[in-house]
């Protein structure tokens, strides 16, 4: 299997005055499709920079960044913005939800960004909102959901634009255990049903056992590399 995603000895240092902190070190990495991969470690060990470069949301001050056959460090700003919109797409730890939309709303955003006309944007959205679960919750608004359901919608956005790269970013920090449980499924389900591949960042211990490969950071470089046996997967809730 080929990887889908990699980078070739990166290193970020960022300047604050005279203060310069290294936050990445030489390092490599290759990510696969089909398959939920994570980068676990403390806060501050560099796996949210990581990510970050890797999206292309940030470039590295050293090394390069493939993301399905493309050198980004190659592509001119437009050509990066129009790759990270077909291609890409991401989930936050804030949710990044608009008060005002309904959740199918939310999820139709970017498919007007893709040309899609309103009906088949709605389809779409809808179809998405069904796969995590959320069908019967399509017409409510942010404030009418909880944190768990909110994150799913974040993930049906995501997930909308059918993106062969899907990042996510501390997806389950602000949940407790049973809707972290839930978003973490739904994640390592849509790299099996999809052929994604989705890349989590996290420092919560509780998603190492529904991963299939988990990258152990610490002080910007990667210490270990182990595969999963058997990650766990459950039904979405209805």
């Amino acid at each position: 299997m080929n990887a889908t995603l990699a980078a070739q000895s990166i290193s970020k240092a960022f300047v604050t005055g005279k203060v310069r902190t290294d936050v990445l070190r030489d390092l490599s990495i290759e990510i696969f499709p089909a398959e939920l991969s994570l980068v676990s470690g403390p806060s501050g060990c560099g796996k949210s920079t990581l990510l970050a470069i890797l999206s292309g949301l940030l470039d590295p001050d050293s090394g390069h960044v493939f993301a399905l056959g493309e050198d980004l460090a190659r592509l001119r700003p437009a050509a990066l913005e129009r790759f990270r919109l077909q291609h890409t797409g991401f989930v936050f730890q804030g949710f990044n939800l608009f008060p005002a939309l309904t959740a199918v709303e939310q999820v139709m955003l970017p498919l007007d960004h893709l040309g899609f006309d309103t009906a088949s944007a709605r389809r779409r959205a809808e179809l998405v909102l069904d796969e995590v679960g959320l069908a019967s919750r399509r017409h409510l608004k942010p404030a009418e959901l909880s944190g768990g359901e909110k994150q799913r919608v974040a993930i049906a956005r995501a997930l909308a634009k059918e993106p062969q790269l899907l990042f996510a970013d501390e997806p389950t920090s602000a949940l407790d255990a049973a809707n972290g449980q839930i978003v973490i499924d739904t994640l390592h389900r849509i790299a099996r049903t999809h052929g994604a591949t989705v890349l989590c960042v996290s420092h919560d211990p509780r998603l190492i056992s529904h991963a299939d490969r988990v990258l152990a950071m610490e002080d910007g470089k990667i210490l270990s590399d182990r595969r999963v046996p058997a990650a766990v997967s459950k039904d979405i809730p209805q």
